[in-house]
């Protein structure tokens, strides 16, 4: 069985896809199968439920909703994966699948071939990592501390991934079939300076000067409206070099 948390939620077994209607009985599986191997208590699985607004009968409602999701992820010749274990319950993974720990895995192998100079390689790894991703964490499921904290750390992660990719991809010469994909990066990720960094690198080595001082301009523009500050550094020094038609800029990437 595997556990995807990486859109939807969902539970595959084998060639069919599971899914809860019901928001509260996402949000608590959500929250049990990104802490697996951990005891939450009634309290904290409370607290995620109702977030600081639990109804009198709560508690009860919690137990009928482990109830469920009991029956939900059903008998699979051993016990089933939810366990009560006080003061709460607990998500046994077992051989069971998790799509973020894949993702984590082909993201570590990716950080550890840059590291030996492997961009080929290391592109694959960063590719299969996002790969796994199906469209936004845990859509919709709820706003409890477990689910939230957790969303804003994998998006953090995501963007990192993404980053390194296009890192290497230029470490390897792909300037021309980064740029319209580097262009809906920068438009997502207004306040993201790493993403025009790249932009105008790539937009520079391709012959489109011009191109990468407009980029600069849109970079500094989102910054000073929407933070009140200037480009970093690293952005400033690069503007320069484009204005200089650093040479250096173009082989690096050749």
């Amino acid at each position: 069985m595997r556990y995807e948390l990486l859109g939807s939620l969902r539970v595959v077994r084998g060639d069919s896809c599971h899914t809860l209607s019901a928001r509260k009985k996402e949000a608590l599986l959500a929250a049990l199968v990104i802490r697996s191997g951990q005891v939450l208590s009634v309290d904290q699985l409370v607290d995620e439920l109702w977030v600081d607004n639990p109804p009198c009968r709560a508690t009860a409602a919690l137990h009928v909703y482990i109830s469920q999701l009991r029956s939900f992820l059903g008998p699979r010749g051993r016990r089933n994966p939810i366990v009560t274990r006080s003061p709460g319950y607990l998500l046994e993974l077992g051989s069971d699948e998790l799509d973020f720990h894949v993702f984590q895995q082909f993201f570590r192998e990716g950080r550890n071939l840059v590291r030996v100079q492997d961009h080929e390689g290391a592109v694959v790894r960063f590719e299969a990592a996002l790969g796994q991703w199906r469209g936004s964490p845990l859509s919709g499921v709820g706003e409890g501390r477990i689910v939230s904290g957790f969303v804003t750390w994998l998006e953090e992660l995501r963007l990192e991934c993404v980053e390194m990719m296009v890192a290497s991809s230029l470490a390897l010469g792909r300037d021309h079939e980064l740029i319209g994909f580097l262009y809906s990066l920068v438009s997502e990720h207004p306040l993201h300076e790493a993403f025009y960094e790249s932009l105008m690198t790539a937009l520079h080595r391709t012959g489109r000067r011009a191109d990468a001082l407009l980029i600069y301009q849109r970079a500094r523009d989102a910054l000073r409206r929407d933070l009140g500050l200037e480009p970093c550094r690293r952005l400033r020094e690069l503007h320069q070099a484009i204005l200089s038609d650093d040479d250096g800029l173009v082989l690096a990437g050749r």
